[in-house]
């Protein structure tokens, strides 16, 4: 039930995310708009009242863009007759594409690299869930000690939560000698013999086994291994 409450919340503050991102693009896009419409008209304005004719020329368009205070509009907004009505009717015009390159998107583009990220992190932490699934049987045939159970009929450890325990295939042997000892005790002839077989002197291979294994049995488990003067090692509950 909480997995599925923070997986409701993350879904939630991706749309909200989505939304603000949206609106703010779509804001900025309003008001530079806005803006444009207010310093065209200006511009055409003092165009024909400078050549006090509403005629329009080369050199009203030149005109025009000299009075052009976004410097970004210069030569890309357009003169245009509206010849629908009575009487002509000039207007200046720029297109969309202008206005969105003319409007600051850097808010928006911030939230929308943050739905990016909060997006990778939902796909990242929905792996992770799935990877360690509990199964959805419970282990029959299983070897239970110190809260980690070892399934001998698929041959595999988990933990109490009933997810997979991974272990190095050196790693997983040496818990399987533990497990299906009585005493869950080995000595160290018993797994150089096991594990090395052709190697004259394995302790220090076998140091680094051990010293490698013992975080990732007590990250999962109630387990931890003790030492008999390395001559021997235990498995046993914390």
């Amino acid at each position: 039930m909480e997995n599925t409450s923070r997986q409701q919340y993350a879904v939630i503050v991706l749309f909200a995310l989505i939304l603000a991102s949206s609106l703010t693009s779509f804001g900025c896009y309003c008001s530079t708009s806005r803006l444009v419409s207010e310093d065209m008209e200006r511009a055409l304005a003092l165009a024909f009242k400078e050549q006090q004719s509403d005629v329009i020329s080369q050199d009203t368009i030149l005109t025009f863009n000299n009075h052009l205070q976004i410097a970004g509009l210069r030569g890309k907004a357009t003169l245009a007759v509206d010849t629908h009505g009575q009487t002509f009717k000039a207007y200046a015009h720029c297109s969309e594409a202008t206005i969105f390159s003319l409007s600051d998107q850097r808010p928006a583009t911030l939230l929308w690299v943050l739905t990016g990220f909060w997006a990778m992190l939902m796909w990242y932490r929905r792996r992770q869930s799935l990877l360690g699934e509990p199964l959805a049987l419970p282990i029959t045939d299983g070897n239970a000690f110190g809260g980690l159970t070892y399934s001998e009929s698929d041959g595999r450890f988990y933990a109490a939560d009933g997810s997979n325990v991974l272990f190095t295939p050196m790693q997983h042997q040496l818990m399987e000698m533990f497990f299906l000892s009585p005493s869950h005790s080995l000595t160290k002839t018993e797994i150089c013999n096991a594990l090395w077989p052709k190697k004259p002197d394995a302790s220090e291979t076998l140091y680094t086994l051990i010293r490698r294994i013992k975080p990732v049995i007590e990250q999962h488990s109630n387990l931890k291994i003790e030492s008999d003067r390395s001559k021997a090692y235990r498995l046993e509950a914390k």
